[in-house]
């Protein structure tokens, strides 16, 4: 009985000693003069003396910075399986992850591609280079992820989306978009500038590593058929995934496991 005991405390002992740490944050937005929360998980065989990838993961309308780690707490594996590390920060109830052109109290395009990379890759040891970092994120994440990405292909050298808001224009009047942009009727310009199906001619072949998929299932699922058809109009390479399910966490489990398998294939090349 001894004998076994102590076998079953060394198991244990050897798990909790074998896993990825998981920390939150707080950074500071001068651009919106607030503290803003994140979510960082570091491999277990996190040091300074080596450099790490990293993938942003951007959360849905009415989620929050923790939504991954409670919902997937499986990008713990991930994060020791590929030695990447994973930063979910917080995007408010609905900010789509753009700087609002009516609000200027909302610059979330300011934070997460500029404020908040450069606090991580100050306070951890990252690769610094748009060769090491991904972004990807669901529903208004995934929006923000590819918006983000086509704007600044040189801060991010590989983007994805699951059961994205690729193209906000046929939902006028949800999730708050309109307090972001403005009312469509009367500023549509905002929304035409503003949505990732109009934004595709940023992009050239190779210049961006794509990934993005929707269950058929989701109201989503047209919008993100029809960016896949404006991507193979433009040529541009990409990974397009359409498999039964709807805008749910269970999707979205499945999901970003490709993704990040995806993301760290990139990182290899």
């Amino acid at each position: 009985m001894r004998k076994l005991f102590l076998l079953a405390f060394v198991s244990i002992y050897s798990f909790s000693t074998q896993a990825a740490r998981v920390d939150t944050i707080l950074t500071h937005s001068r651009a919106m003069k607030k503290d803003i929360k994140a979510v960082i998980v570091l491999p277990d065989s996190y040091n300074t003396a080596q450099q790490y990838p990293v993938i942003y993961l951007l959360h849905g309308y009415s989620g929050n910075y923790s939504n991954y780690i409670t919902n997937v707490p499986k990008i713990k594996d991930y994060s020791d399986t590929y030695n990447v590390i994973f930063v979910c920060p917080d995007g408010n109830y609905g900010s789509w992850y753009f700087d609002s052109p009516i609000d200027t109290n909302w610059k979330y395009e300011t934070y997460v591609s500029s404020e908040l990379i450069s606090w991580i890759d100050g306070h951890y040891s990252t690769v610094k280079e748009k060769k090491g970092r991904a972004i990807t994120g669901l529903s208004m994440g995934g929006h923000g992820a590819l918006y983000l990405a086509f704007k600044h292909q040189d801060i991010f050298g590989a983007a994805g989306s699951m059961s994205g808001g690729v193209d906000i224009r046929p939902f006028p009047e949800k999730w708050d978009m309109a307090k972001r942009l403005g009312d469509y009727a009367t500023h549509p310009q905002n929304w035409e500038n503003n949505t990732v199906i109009n934004m595709t001619y940023l992009l050239k072949p190779n210049s961006l590593k794509i990934i993005f998929d929707c269950g058929t299932e989701d109201f989503f699922y047209r919008v993100n058929n029809n960016l896949h058809q404006r991507l193979l109009e433009r040529n541009i390479p990409h990974d397009y995934i359409s498999r039964p399910g709807g805008h749910t966490w269970d999707y979205w489990r499945n999901a970003i496991e490709y993704q990040v398998m995806f993301f760290v294939k990139g990182f290899g090349a």
